[in-house]
């Protein structure tokens, strides 16, 4: 299994996963839209400008190459777009989704890592998170997600599909190198927020809400590395012939956004200008990851353990931004 269909591989964690891939010696082919992906992340020689709400661009790739197996990056994420503009996100994440199933079934394809959130579980009922948690999405975003693992799961049964949906807590960093980062627009990212203002380039940074129910009142999050992400898709591409289902990828650690500040602040000897708002609609105090499943069956560890070794790969980029 070496040439893999990347879609959505020029966006942030896309771009990183192929990088990986082609480093453990893997063949990617990007295939992205570029509404929101960059040409100039695409870390493969084979890209291809398609669209999922475009079946036929999406049977054109699989015409052209030889497909092994295909990881699922191309979906829009933005949950307050997702709230006020819920067609957009169920044409482009769920349908887009069903047409690159069909496009995948009709050439004998039949593997598919899937890049899917813990916004399926909506509000914690208990924490950490683990894989038995209710899930109640309380968005459109989250909605999508979680229907897509259900289309995966009667697509198993019906045609012998083989899946992975792989669950993310909040991606966060860039690559150790500097050659890849975070580039949004808009930018909702915490880290590249506050690191964008110490910089100068935001006039502060805003903490919504400061009398939460954690040790200094505000919310606190699972950061999980996108390089360690990148290569939990490696080791779960490497496990579709024994394994199919979902697994959550987060570090277990929790992490406040006052400790976000501090650790930027520390990483970068500049202070970060703070602005105290009201709480937002929606935000839970605690989100944070049960991750025995992913090292139990994946054989995977974060290596990104500490939230200033995330937030200093995250400012080399700031500093350095090649797109």
């Amino acid at each position: 299994m070496k040439n893999i269909l990347v879609v959505g591989g020029a966006g942030y964690i896309g771009s990183h996963t192929v990088k990986h891939l082609g480093q453990q010696g893997y063949t990617c082919i990007v295939a992205d839209n570029l509404v929101y992906g960059h040409r100039e992340a695409v870390q493969s020689p084979f890209f291809e400008l398609a669209d999922l709400q475009n079946p036929a661009s999406l049977q054109a790739i699989f015409s052209k190459y030889r497909i092994d197996a295909v990881i699922h990056f191309a979906a829009y994420t933005y949950v307050g777009e997702s709230v006020e503009d819920p067609r957009k996100y169920y044409h482009n994440n769920l349908v887009g989704t069903i047409n690159l199933l069909d496009a995948m079934l009709d050439h004998g394809v039949k593997k598919i890592v899937f890049s899917s959130s813990c916004a399926t579980y909506g509000n914690p009922l208990y924490t950490p998170m683990d894989e038995a948690h209710p899930q109640k999405p309380i968005n459109p975003y989250g909605q999508g997600k979680l229907m897509v693992e259900t289309i995966f799961a009667d697509y198993a049964r019906a045609y012998g599909l083989r899946y992975m949906a792989l669950r993310y807590f909040n991606a966060a960093g860039c690559s150790h190198d500097g050659d890849l980062g975070e580039s949004h627009t808009p930018e909702t990212h915490l880290i590249p927020l506050v690191l964008q203002a110490i910089r100068g380039e935001r006039e502060c940074i805003k903490i919504f809400g400061t009398d939460y129910d954690t040790p200094d009142g505000t919310c606190q999050r699972d950061y999980i590395h996108v390089e360690d992400l990148a290569l939990a898709h490696q080791l779960a591409l490497e496990k579709l012939d024994s394994l199919s289902g979902y697994i959550n990828l987060g570090t277990g650690i929790k992490t406040s956004v006052k400790e976000i500040i501090s650790a930027a602040e520390r990483v970068t000897g500049k202070p970060c200008p703070v602005q105290i708002a009201p709480r937002r609609p929606g935000d839970p105090a605690i989100l944070f990851a049960a991750q025995g499943k992913a090292q139990q069956l994946l054989g995977w560890q974060p290596r990104y353990t500490h939230i200033d070794d995330i937030i200093r790969t995250a400012w080399q980029w700031e500093c350095h931004k090649k797109f």
